[in-house]
């Protein structure tokens, strides 16, 4: 095998495992640790992995900044997934929190076309509009409005959220970081707004893509330890599993 193909190979196992690890690639490839961990160095100038020790895991990216207006576009067929999934947990009589996120918008979307009897507690406008032709009960959350979140967030937000329990709350993000715990966003503000929806919660599901497993956001509002399940659009790779179960969170 040409040293291209071993390289090419090498990213193909990354992708569908998750990581490397260079006594593996070694015995695969039947060449020495020193060859592989050169091969590592290789792929590494070049972007497509990060090097950690004894192997490599994928790089992480900086999620973009961006507005929900942009963001509402973007990979829609995953989060219609998600939303079907969080759609079918949901149960009458309940009370949820739909936080600011995409993903609730088009849950909201599959509520509002529903029989459910439910309350909808939400801080995002997209959301409360989403209702405004049905029976469903819509409590907004307000505070200072944020043009780009397309939301309230901020302390009167919070010390509105503080005053309610709610059955499930559906939270967004930027990233998780699997080896940190870390859950992440962009705005400080939303940040701490998250934190007190998380509060409020009995049951805390985060709605989100795969693909947000590898990226990060700037400012940390929770750990994997303050959710009870992750909800995305197919099964993670078998080392982000694993590590799931190590903070007893699920996925759905």
């Amino acid at each position: 095998m040409f040293a291209q193909e071993r390289l090419e190979e090498i990213l193909k196992v990354l992708n569908k495992d998750g990581k490397v690890l260079v006594k593996d690639l070694s015995k695969r490839f039947d060449v020495s640790e020193d060859c592989i961990r050169k091969d590592l160095r290789n792929l590494e100038s070049q972007n497509l992995l990060e090097r950690t020790y004894g192997g490599a895991i994928p790089l992480r990216k900086s999620a973009p900044n961006q507005k929900v207006e942009a963001r509402i576009y973007a990979d829609v067929e995953s989060k219609k997934k998600i939303a079907e999934k969080a759609f079918n947990i949901i149960k009458n009589n309940e009370t949820i929190f739909l936080d600011i996120s995409t993903t609730n918008i088009l849950l909201a979307q599959e509520l509002a076309e529903s029989n459910k009897k439910i309350t909808i507690i939400t801080n995002m406008i997209d959301i409360v509009k989403t209702f405004s032709n049905n029976n469903i009960k819509v409590i907004c959350i307000g505070g200072v409005f944020s043009k780009d979140l397309d939301g309230f967030t901020g302390s009167m937000a919070i010390e509105n959220i503080s005053k309610y329990k709610v059955n499930k709350a559906f939270i967004g993000s930027c990233g998780v970081d699997i080896f940190d715990k870390s859950i992440t966003t962009f705005d400080v503000e939303d940040g701490n707004t998250k934190k007190a929806i998380i509060e409020s919660g009995k049951e805390i599901y985060l709605v989100m893509e795969n693909k947000k497993f590898y990226m990060d956001g700037v400012y940390k509002f929770a750990t994997l330890y303050d959710i009870n399940t992750i909800i995305t659009e197919d099964t993670p790779k078998q080392d982000i599993l694993k590590a799931l179960k190590k903070t007893n969170t699920n996925i759905l």
